[in-house]
C-alpha cells in the first residue's frame, strides 16, 4: 500500500523552477537548466525575471540548454550586451562621417534640457529583433498563451508609475521578455497596454511567489544569481539609484518543498566578459545540490517525448515560415510612415522573415530615426503583420571635439547637423576646426530617398588652411622648418548607393581652387614675399567603399578597402616671390587632364584574444605631369600618410605620382581599452620626383628610391577618444625620431586633391 501511494505521488508530483534576476550573473541558469535535464529531472514549470526571465522563455519556448549555450557564446552575443551591431547587422549607408568629434549631443531646442538627457546607455535594435525572430513564430503558434507553450512560463516586469509588479501570462512573448529585462538606464523600456515597464527584478527579483499562485507546483528549484543590494553610498551614484529603485526581495521557495541553488555570481550587473565561467558555475552548484534534489523528486523526465516535443517547438521558429503580408508603423507622422513602409516593402510583395533582417537594420541605422521596435502579429489565417512601434529622432546634432597635443596642432572642433524626416530624409551639416596647423570648415546638404535600393544626393563646400611652418616648430629643431601654406576651397556634387550592409559606391564632381604659399628654399626672412600657385580645376570621380574597422582612429578590428578612379583638368597660375628663381608670373590655360586611380587595403587579424595582427597596402597609378617647378609638383602629388601623426607632417619623400605602400603592423591588448602598437611600413614610388639646380623637378630611375616609416604606440582608446603616446621614425637625413602624445581623433575635413 505505502509503495502504491509513494508511486503515486511521484506521478502526480509537479516541479516549478524559478529564475532570478542578476545581469549578467543569470547566465548561471544555463548551466542549472542543463544539470537538471541530464539528471533527468522534470521541469513542469518555469518563472522567471529580468535576465533570468529571457533564459526561462527561451527553455519555455523548446530551446535546449546547449543551444542557448551556443547562443550566448557566440561573439555577436558580447557585441549584443554593449548595444554593438554585429557585421551582418552593420549597414553603413547612413553612417555619418568620421571627424574629430568626442561626443554628440541629440538635442531638440523645443523641449527642457532634462528631457534632452539620454535615457539608456545601449542601443537595443539588436536585442529587439532578435527576440521577434527567435519567438514569433513559437507565440503566435501557441496563440499568445504561456500556458501552451512546451513548458508553461511566466516572467516579470515592472510598472514604475503604480510602483507594482506586472505578470505576463499571455500576449507577446517577445515584448513580455524584453520589458521584463529594461534595466533602468541601460535598456530602453517598453510600453505595453499604455504601461511604460521596467526590468522585473525592480520590485520582485525572485518570483516563486507568482510561480506558486499560478502553478501551485509540489516542489520548487530556485537559482539565485541576484546581487544584494549593498548600503548606499554618497560618492557612488549607482548604489544610491539601486536602493532607491529596488524593493527588497523574499529568496525562499515559499512553499513546504524546495531547495534553492545560488551559483557563483561575482561578476557585475552588465559584464557579459566571463559568460563560459557563469554557465559552468550554474551546472556545477546544481550538481552539488543533486542529491538532495533527487531525493526529494522521485518522477524522471521522459527523454525521449521532451525531444519530440522539442523538434515540434523548433519547427514553429523556422522564419522562412513566416510571411508578412503587411507592415503598421505607429509613431510618425504620414510622410514619415510612407518613407519607413518604402525602406521596407517593396511593390507590395510579401516577405518572409528572414527577408526582413536585412531591411529592419538598414531602416533602423538611419540617423533620423531614434528606435523601432518590431512585432510580429498573426491573423486567423496564419499570415503576418509586421508593426513598428517607434520615435523620430532629436532634430539637432551637436558633436565637440578637440586635439591636445604636445605639438603646437592642438585645435577645437565643433558641428552642427539638422535632421529632417518627411517622404525623404534631409540633413543639413555644418562643421568648424580651428588650430595653428589646421583651420576649416566643411558644410553639406544631404538628400535620401528610400527604397530597395536607397540612393542619396549631396552637394558640400569644403575650406580649409595648412599652415606647415607654424605648426612645426618643435623644441628640438635647430633650423627654420620649410614654409608652406595651403588653401583649399571646393564645392562638390555627390551621389550614392549602398552595395551591401558595410558598401558604398558613389561618383562625384566639383570644382577645386588650391592655393600653396611656399619658398624653393629655405633661406628666406620675414620681409621676403613667398611664390605662390594656384590650382584651378574640375574634376570628376567614382568611388568604392568597403568598412568594417571598429574604430575610427587605431582599429584593431575589421577591414578597409578604398577605391577610387578620378580624371581631373585645370590650370596653374603661377606668381614668383622675390626669393624665387623664376620671375615671370604666368597661366596656363591649357594644363593637360590627367587620370588617377588608388587603391588602399587596412585588414585586421584576430589571433588570439590579446594578439591582433594589421595588414596594409596602398597603390596609386597616374598620368599626371610636372607643375611649374619641383614645389609646385611636389605639393600636387598624392601623399603617403598612414599613421596619425604622418599626416600633420609635409615630407618630399613620400609623395610620388606612382608608388607602392605596404605596412604591417602587431597590436597587443595587455589591458581592457589598452593598446600597445608596432607599425612598420615600406613606400616605394616607381619614379620618385627630384629637384634639379633649376628648382625644376624631374623623375628619377625606376625604384631608385625608397623609404621606411613606423611607430611604436601606446593607445588607451577612452569615452571621448584616442589618448597616445608614440615615438615615430621617418626615414630622414635630419631628426628621424620624434616622440608624439596625443588626446583625441588626428582627423580632418577632406582636402580636395587627396
Amino acid at each position: 500500500m505505502l509503495l502504491f501511494l509513494t508511486t503515486l505521488q511521484g506521478k502526480s508530483q509537479r516541479i516549478g523552477i524559478v529564475l532570478s534576476g542578476g545581469g549578467a550573473s543569470g547566465l548561471s541558469h544555463i548551466g542549472v537548466l542543463k544539470a537538471l535535464e541530464e539528471n533527468k529531472v522534470p521541469i513542469d514549470y518555469i518563472c522567471g525575471t529580468s535576465f533570468g526571465g529571457l533564459i526561462a522563455g527561451y527553455y519555455a519556448a523548446g530551446f535546449t540548454p546547449d543551444e542557448i549555450r551556443t547562443m550566448i557564446l557566440h561573439p555577436d552575443f558580447l557585441l549584443i550586451t554593449r548595444g554593438e551591431l554585429p557585421l551582418r547587422n552593420k549597414f553603413n549607408f547612413w553612417k555619418r562621417s568620421d571627424d574629430a568629434s568626442w561626443f554628440t549631443l541629440k538635442y531638440n531646442f523645443s523641449n527642457n534640457y532634462l528631457q534632452n538627457i539620454p535615457t539608456n546607455v545601449i542601443n537595443s535594435t539588436s536585442i529587439d529583433y532578435l527576440l521577434m525572430e527567435d519567438f514569433s513564430g513559437v507565440c503566435n503558434k501557441m496563440k499568445n498563451n504561456f500556458d501552451s507553450l512546451m513548458v508553461p512560463f511566466r516572467c516579470l516586469a515592472s510598472d514604475i508609475q503604480n510602483k507594482q509588479t506586472i505578470v505576463f501570462k499571455n500576449g507577446d512573448l517577445a515584448s513580455a521578455i524584453r520589458a521584463g529585462m529594461s534595466y533602468p538606464f541601460y535598456l530602453r523600456p517598453l510600453t505595453i497596454d499604455g504601461k511604460l515597464l521596467f526590468d522585473g527584478g525592480l520590485y520582485n527579483n525572485f518570483p516563486s511567489d507568482v510561480l506558486l499562485k499560478d502553478f501551485n507546483p509540489d516542489y520548487i528549484i530556485g537559482s539565485n544569481v541576484a546581487e544584494k543590494n549593498p548600503p548606499p553610498d554618497d560618492d557612488n551614484i549607482y548604489l544610491q539609484l539601486r536602493n532607491l529603485l529596488m524593493s527588497t526581495t523574499n529568496f525562499q521557495p515559499v512553499c513546504d518543498n524546495g531547495v534553492i541553488i545560488e551559483p557563483w555570481n561575482e561578476m557585475g550587473t552588465f559584464n557579459f566578459e566571463l559568460a563560459e565561467r557563469l554557465i559552468d558555475s550554474g551546472y556545477a552548484a546544481t550538481i552539488r545540490r543533486m542529491p538532495e534534489i533527487l531525493k526529494s523528486v522521485s518522477r524522471r523526465a521522459d527523454s525521449s517525448s521532451l525531444s519530440r516535443k522539442r523538434k515540434q517547438f523548433a519547427g514553429y521558429r523556422n522564419p522562412e515560415l513566416i510571411l508578412f503580408k503587411d507592415v503598421e508603423v505607429r509613431g510618425f507622422n504620414a510622410k514619415q510612415t510612407e518613407y519607413i513602409q518604402k525602406s521596407i516593402v517593396f511593390k507590395n510583395e510579401a516577405f518572409t522573415m528572414k527577408q526582413l533582417r536585412k531591411r529592419y537594420f538598414r531602416i533602423s541605422s538611419n540617423d533620423k530615426i531614434k528606435n523601432l521596435y518590431p512585432l510580429a502579429k498573426a491573423d486567423s489565417s496564419g499570415n503576418y503583420t509586421l508593426h513598428l512601434d517607434g520615435k523620430k529622432e532629436k532634430p539637432f546634432y551637436i558633436d565637440i571635439g578637440a586635439i591636445i597635443s604636445n605639438r603646437p596642432i592642438s585645435e577645437g572642433f565643433l558641428s552642427l547637423q539638422y535632421n529632417y524626416l518627411g517622404r525623404i530624409g534631409l540633413s543639413a551639416y555644418i562643421n568648424g576646426y580651428i588650430g595653428k596647423l589646421y583651420s576649416g570648415s566643411y558644410s553639406r546638404l544631404r538628400f535620401d530617398f528610400p527604397g530597395k535600393v536607397p540612393y542619396y544626393i549631396e552637394p558640400s563646400f569644403t575650406w580649409s588652411r595648412w599652415d606647415y611652418f607654424n605648426s612645426s616648430v618643435l623644441f628640438y629643431d635647430l633650423k627654420t622648418p620649410p614654409y608652406l601654406i595651403q588653401e583649399d576651397r571646393f564645392g562638390e556634387l555627390k551621389a550614392g548607393i549602398p552595395l551591401g550592409n558595410i558598401t558604398e559606391a558613389n561618383i562625384a564632381g566639383g570644382f577645386t581652387e588650391w592655393k600653396n604659399e611656399y619658398y624653393e628654399n629655405d633661406q628666406f626672412t620675414k620681409a621676403d614675399t613667398a611664390d605662390i600657385t594656384y590650382f584651378d580645376y574640375w574634376y570628376l570621380q567614382g568611388n568604392y567603399r568597403l568598412n568594417s574597422l571598429n574604430r575610427k582612429m587605431y582599429p584593431t578590428e575589421g577591414s578597409l578597402i578604398n577605391f577610387r578612379a578620378r580624371y581631373l583638368q585645370g590650370r596653374e597660375s603661377y606668381y614668383p616671390g622675390n626669393t624665387s628663381l623664376d620671375t615671370v608670373s604666368f597661366t596656363n590655360l591649357n594644363r593637360n587632364p590627367w587620370f588617377q586611380l588608388k587603391l588602399t587595403v587596412d585588414n585586421y587579424i584576430k589571433t588570439v584574444k590579446q594578439l591582433k595582427f594589421g595588414l596594409f597596402g596602398e597603390a596609386v597609378y597616374s598620368t599626371q605631369g610636372f607643375f611649374s617647378n619641383y614645389q609646385s609638383t611636389i605639393l600636387s602629388a598624392p601623399a603617403f600618410n598612414p599613421t596619425p601623426e604622418s599626416q600633420t607632417f609635409f615630407m618630399d619623400r613620400y609623395r610620388a605620382h606612382n608608388y607602392l605602400a605596404a605596412g604591417f603592423k602587431i597590436i597587443t591588448t595587455p589591458l581592457k581599452s589598452l593598446d600597445f602598437r608596432l607599425e612598420a611600413y615600406i613606400f616605394q614610388p616607381i619614379r620618385s620626383i627630384v629637384k634639379t639646380a633649376e628648382g625644376k623637378a624631374v623623375y628619377s630611375e625606376p625604384f631608385f628610391y625608397r623609404y621606411f616609416s613606423g611607430l611604436a604606440a601606446l593607445v588607451y582608446n577612452s569615452a571621448i577618444g584616442p589618448i597616445s603616446m608614440s615615438v615615430n621614425y621617418y626615414e630622414q637625413p635630419e631628426n628621424p625620431f620624434s616622440f608624439f602624445f596625443h588626446i583625441g581623433y588626428i582627423i580632418f575635413n577632406r582636402k580636395s586633391i587627396d
